[in-house]
C-alpha cells in the first residue's frame, strides 16, 4: 500500500503531522477524524529507493538487545510507545541505529503498528523479532515479551561469541604458520640452496623435496595468491546456492572435531528460539518457520521444515525429529515429555540451557585439545623444513671430521 504525508489539526488548534500507509486518501481522513484530528493536507509520499551499500554499516545485536530491554523498561513504567522511541533515539550513539529508531517513531506516530514498522527494517529487525511483537501487540503484553527477546539477543549472541573465540585460536595459528613456511621457502631456503650448489655434494632426500617445493612456490607464487583468491570467492558464490549449502552444512555436522560442537550449536539454538516462540503465544507451525531460518545450518533447517509438515498431518514434534537423526535422543525425549505435559516452552529453554552449558565445556575441551595438536602441526611443518636444510651440514661436518 501507498505511504502518505499528513498534516491536521485538533480541536484546540494544535497542529499534528504524521506519515501512514493506507489503501487511499479516503481512509486517512476516516481515521485521522477518528483521532478527533481535522486533515489540512495530504500527499503522498515518494517511495524510498533502497540501494543495497557494501560498505553500510550493520547495526551490531548488542545494541539491539540494549534498545529492547530499555524499550521493555520503558513501557513497563507507563510510558507511550512514541515517546519511549524519541527518548531511545536521542540517546543512541550508532548512527545507523539512531536513524532507524527515528523512522519507526515516524512510522508508529504515523498511524502503523509497531510491528509494521519494525518490518521495514528485515536486517535489524529480523522475523523472529517482528512475530514476537505481533504476538505481544495482540496480546496486550508488549513489555514482558521484549523483556524476552532481549534475553534471547543476548544469549544468542553469547553463544556466538563462543564459537568464534573457538575458531579464532586454532585458524590464527595455521594462518602464521603457512605465513612464516611461505617466508621461509621464498627468501630462506634459496640462500641455502646457493651454498649446497657450490659445495658440490649429493643433497639428502628431504632436502631435495624442500628445494623442489621452494622453487615451485618462488616460481609460481604471482599466480598462486590470485587463484587462491578466486577459488575462495568461488566457494562462497558456491556456498550461497542451495546444493552448495546443503552440502557444505552436512560435511561440517561430520567433521571429527568440530562436528559435534556445530551440532550442539544448532541444537542449543533450535531450542532457545521455539521455547521462546511458543512461550510468546505464537502458533508451533509459525514457529518453527521462523526457528529453521535461524538455525544457521541447512541440514538442521530442512529437518525442522521435515518436521513441520509432519506436524501439519498430526505427528508430534518429537517423532520427525528424531527421525531427521540430526537431534540427541536426549533433546528428544525431553522433547516429547514437554508436549504430553503441555510443558513444552520450559522443556526447550531447559534443553537450552543444558546445551548452552555443554557448547561451554566443548570450547574448553577444543582449546585444549588443539593446542598440543597445533604444536606438533607447527613442529613438524617448520621444524621439519628447518632439518631438512641442515641435514647437509651436518654431512658435510662428518666429512670433515
Amino acid at each position: 500500500m501507498p505511504i502518505y504525508k499528513w498534516e491536521g489539526k485538533t480541536a484546540k488548534g494544535v497542529v499534528k503531522k504524521g506519515e501512514m500507509e493506507a489503501p487511499g486518501e479516503a481512509a486517512i481522513r476516516i481515521h485521522l477524524r477518528q483521532q478527533s484530528i481535522i486533515p489540512t493536507k495530504i500527499s503522498s509520499k515518494a517511495k524510498d529507493i533502497n540501494i543495497p551499500l557494501p560498505f553500510k554499516k550493520k547495526v551490531p545485536q548488542r545494541a539491539v538487545a540494549v534498545f529492547t530491554r530499555q524499550l521493555a523498561t520503558m513501557i513497563d513504567a507507563g510510558l507511550p510507545l512514541v515517546q519511549s522511541l524519541e527518548v531511545l533515539s536521542s540517546q543512541q550513539e550508532n548512527k545507523v541505529f539512531k536513524n532507524i529508531i527515528r523512522q519507526i517513531r515516524e512510522d508508529v506516530e504515523g498511524g502503523s503498528t509497531f510491528a509494521g514498522a519494525l518490518k521495514k527494517h528485515p536486517v535489524t529487525f529480523n522475523d523472529l523479532y517482528t512475530n514476537l511483537v505481533v504476538a505481544g501487540e495482540e496480546g496486550g503484553i508488549l513489555d514482558t515479551i521484549l523483556t524476552r527477546l532481549a534475553s534471547y539477543i543476548e544469549k544468542a549472541e553469547a553463544l556466538k561469541k563462543k564459537v568464534k573465540s573457538a575458531l579464532v585460536y586454532p585458524s590464527t595459528i595455521v594462518g602464521v604458520a603457512v605465513i612464516v613456511v611461505i617466508i621461509l621457502m621464498v627468501f630462506v631456503i634459496p640462500v641455502f640452496e646457493t651454498m649446497f650448489q657450490s659445495a658440490g655434494q649429493s643433497l639428502p632426500l628431504p632436502t631435495v623435496i624442500v628445494l623442489t617445493i621452494s622453487k615451485m612456490i618462488k616460481k609460481y607464487i604471482i599466480f598462486l595468491v590470485p587463484v587462491l583468491i578466486l577459488l575462495f570467492f568461488l566457494f562462497k558464490r558456491y556456498y550461497k546456492t542451495d546444493n552448495g549449502k546443503a552440502l557444505v552444512d552436512r560435511l561440517l555436522l561430520r567433521l571429527p572435531i568440530f562436528g559435534p560442537l556445530f551440532r550442539k550449536i544448532a541444537v542449543a539454538r533450535f531450542s532457545r528460539t521455539l521455547g521462546t516462540l511458543v512461550s510468546s503465544g505464537v502458533p508451533i507451525l509459525d514457529g518453527l518457520i521462523i526457528v529453521s531460518r535461524t538455525a544457521g545450518n541447512r541440514a538442521i533447517e530442512t529437518a525442522i521444515m521435515n518436521a513441520r509438515a509432519s506436524i501439519r498431518e498430526g505427528e508430534t514434534i518429537a517423532e520427525p525429529l528424531s527421525r531427521s537423526g540430526h537431534f540427541p535422543a536426549m533433546v528428544i525425549q525431553m522433547i516429547a515429555v514437554g508436549e504430553s505435559t503441555g510443558a513444552l516452552d520450559a522443556m526447550l529453554s531447559k534443553i537450552a540451557e543444558f546445551y548452552e552449558d555443554e557448547v561451554d565445556v566443548a570450547v574448553g575441551n577444543l582449546t585444549s585439545l588443539l593446542e598440543p595438536l597445533l604444536m606438533i602441526f607447527l613442529g613438524v611443518v617448520i621444524g621439519g623444513v628447518v632439518i631438512a636444510m641442515y641435514l647437509p651440514i651436518f654431512n658435510m661436518a662428518n666429512a670433515v671430521g
